[in-house]
């Protein structure tokens, strides 16, 4: 295998990306799960928690990490008893179909998009030989791959994202930093809008207030402000080193020149995407 850099592996990833965070805003994705009787945020939780088979609340907030456990036992386990998890992955395969087919038009069965997606299943069978300490990842990983090259991209971005996305809790958890506080400290970096993380974390007045307290008592914000100073960027920064450095794994399967190729050829989708207001390189909440 060729060494990677985390860097490269991070540009990699998140170039990508939207081909497969689409599935949280395409009206495809409501379509499909409310066709099941699942409606509202019981389709984001059910349908990307369907993997994990007919799952507790508790594995739940365990594995999607900064989600107030109230919300989530709102609406897990009883998506179970409207439908089951292999409907739910069922339906978001096929929401991912009709919104790719959509958004990229003819793309789809372009000689491009096969080469892609051959790329990505590399990378994603790559990251599949150690599984281990990686539960979302797992959990996505045993499921069938699809026939289709733009569905095979799409799922093997998923699998990436979700190798990814439990890299970046065992990042969290080694600096001790706890679900709330991990939310305040993305809000005070700017990247995503205090009243969005808020809203689809749903986490009450009290507990924010108390993770921002929490937060400022470990020096990372400036004073009197929502804003990390240079102590909390240089925390964040490394959270994200963290994460970056457990990511590499999978595109040591490609190398630099095959990662450059696939970034190459995803861009031009990954634009259409986000120029729909479809997909970005973070879910609101993914």
């Amino acid at each position: 295998m060729e060494p990677v850099s985390p860097l490269v592996a991070r540009k990699t990833w998140r170039t990508v990306e939207p081909c497969h965070s689409l599935i949280y805003f395409a009206i495809e994705a409501g379509e499909a799960y409310a066709e099941l009787g699942v409606k509202g945020v019981m389709g984001y939780f059910a349908s990307r928690a369907a993997a994990l088979g007919p799952a507790s609340a508790e594995l739940v907030v365990a594995t999607f990490y900064n989600f107030n456990p109230s919300l989530v036992a709102s609406v897990i386990p009883a998506a179970w008893d409207i439908t089951t998890p292999e409907a739910m992955v069922e339906a978001r395969l096929r929401a991912a179909d009709g919104a790719l087919r959509r958004v990229l038009g003819d793309a789809v069965g372009s000689p491009e998009m096969a080469r892609a997606a051959e790329l990505v299943r590399i990378a994603a069978e790559h990251g599949c030989e150690r599984p281990q300490g990686r539960p979302l990842f797992a959990a996505h990983a045993s499921l069938d791959w699809p026939e289709q090259p733009h569905l095979v991209l799409w799922h093997g971005q998923t699998l990436l994202r979700e190798f990814r996305g439990d890299g970046h809790v065992a990042a969290l958890l080694t600096a001790d930093v706890g679900p709330v506080e991990s939310l305040v400290v993305h809000a005070a970096t700017g990247e995503a809008p205090t009243a969005m993380l808020r809203l689809t974390r749903s986490w009450p007045d009290d507990h924010w207030d108390e993770a921002v307290e929490r937060v400022r008592s470990r020096g990372w914000l400036v004073d009197g402000e929502l804003a990390l100073n240079d102590a909390g960027r240089a925390h964040r920064q490394r959270v994200e080193d963290d994460t970056d450095r457990l990511s590499v794994r999978p595109y040591t399967a490609l190398g630099d020149d095959r990662c450059d190729e696939l970034r190459r050829l995803a861009r031009p989708w990954s634009r259409a995407i986000v120029g729909a207001n479809m997909g970005a390189a973070s879910s609101p909440l993914g």
